[in-house]
């Protein structure tokens, strides 16, 4: 299996993104499964996950046959259409997704006169806040660490803010402080428009990362 751009293997990447959401999203570490992991989708849901690096057809459909409850899902990072091609007719895929990875390297931003940064950090989280000076909370984006890799996730910003750099400023200043806390790289897993930005950015793609979710009544 090839390397990604930062020199580890797909495996390694998968499970470390699934370790650093869950710091992100402060749910319970992933747990291991065969060729992946499985996890709590996050509260108040009680649906779970299992996203997969290793797999086959048959075990991807095995997997889907053990999940087939309304609101449980399965990630893979490979190919949108096999996932599609395996799941029952009763699940519906997501939004399709890519796994990006970067290292880390201080990139200089300044935050535009109507806009505050604040940037919090609270042990393996690291959180991006920015405000307009009328007090909106114009967009927030979040980092959960695991080990030498900071997650990226929740990048959002709100409607009346965007395509004002204010997704590349959080980007930017998370990177900031992940390298300064001494992380050396990063992942996230972006929509099709965020794939774009990111590449902006200098991040890499590595695999396309699809979901598909049980709707089964």
């Amino acid at each position: 299996m090839p390397a990604s751009p930062t020199g580890h293997a797909l495996p390694d990447l998968v499970t470390a993104w699934g370790r650093g959401r869950a710091h992100s999203r402060v749910t319970a570490p992933p747990e291991p499964v065969e060729g992946g992991f499985r996890v709590a989708v996050g509260p108040p849901s009680a649906e779970v996950r299992e996203v997969f690096h290793t797999y086959t057809p048959e075990s991807l459909a095995a997997a889907a046959a053990r999940l087939d409850e309304p609101g449980h899902q399965v990630m893979i990072a490979g190919p949108s259409g096999l996932l599609a091609s395996v799941v029952p007719s009763t699940w519906t895929m997501d939004e399709g997704g890519h796994l990006m990875t970067v290292v880390f390297a201080p990139d200089p931003y300044a935050v535009a006169e109507d806009y505050r940064l604040v940037v919090e950090i609270d042990g393996p989280l690291t959180v991006a806040r920015v405000f307009h000076r009328n007090g909106d909370l114009a967009g927030s984006a979040r980092m959960g660490r695991d080990g030498d890799f900071g997650v990226f996730d929740k990048v959002v910003t709100a409607p009346a803010h965007q395509r004002r750099g204010i997704g590349s400023l959080m980007m930017r200043a998370l990177t900031a402080s992940g390298h300064a806390q001494g992380m050396r790289f990063g992942l996230l897993v972006g929509s099709d428009a965020g794939r774009a930005l990111y590449g902006h950015l200098g991040w890499s793609f590595v695999s396309d990362f699809p979901g598909a979710r049980s709707k089964a009544a």
